[in-house]
């Protein structure tokens, strides 16, 4: 057992440390002012606390992950909103992080292009899907952080389309990492407390 926690715990460290903290501090003025409606709190909340719960996410589940790129996971999580949420653009992302980060968090951006939301979770799954499993992760991470409670504003019909988005997004990337699949399906049971059937 010793053996087994001293091999997952070198797999879950940072290859660059300085490069995570550099991209948290990045995303942090990114997303700076920004809020969203704090679920469950009948209040806004700064929008930087969803980037870390993600993070959070990815952290955990890479500490017993094997073959796990957890400097991949950890950047795209931290940056996996800044194309569909701020200023940045993909040259940007490229220049700073590389083809491979910015390619994964282009994956995990909805098309704005496409109107109809299902169509863009579709084309962005499709997407992830030709990703490195690290990105997969990241959805999975994003949607189980987002599924604690619904935002204070939403209607009984908005809580019913995100449990369906979240039952495809279940459906499309549990082979990526059981246990973020698993996590997933808890809050999704946990959410359905949350709808007036």
């Amino acid at each position: 057992m010793t053996c087994l926690r001293n091999c997952c715990f070198f797999i879950m460290e940072f290859k660059n440390i300085d490069e995570i903290q550099e991209t948290w501090q990045f995303v942090s003025a990114l997303h700076d002012g920004q809020k969203y409606g704090g679920e469950g709190l009948n209040q806004d909340v700064e929008y930087i606390n969803h980037i870390g719960g993600v993070f959070f996410e990815i952290v955990n589940v890479a500490s017993f992950s094997f073959n796990f790129d957890v400097d991949l996971a950890a950047k795209c999580a931290l940056l996996h909103d800044s194309l569909e949420d701020t200023r940045v653009t993909y040259a940007e992302l490229f220049l700073r992080y590389g083809e491979q980060t910015a390619e994964g968090v282009l994956a995990l951006t909805k098309n704005v292009l496409l109107t109809d939301r299902t169509a863009q979770m579709r084309d962005s799954l499709k997407r992830i899907k030709k990703q490195p499993k690290e990105i997969w992760a990241v959805k999975l991470a994003d949607r189980i952080c987002n599924l604690f409670a619904p935002p204070y504003y939403w209607d009984n019909q908005r809580k019913k389309e995100y449990l369906e988005e979240a039952y495809l997004i279940y459906g499309e990337l549990k082979e990526g990492n059981s246990y973020l699949a698993g996590r997933l399906m808890n809050k999704i049971e946990n959410y359905r407390h949350f709808i007036n059937y």
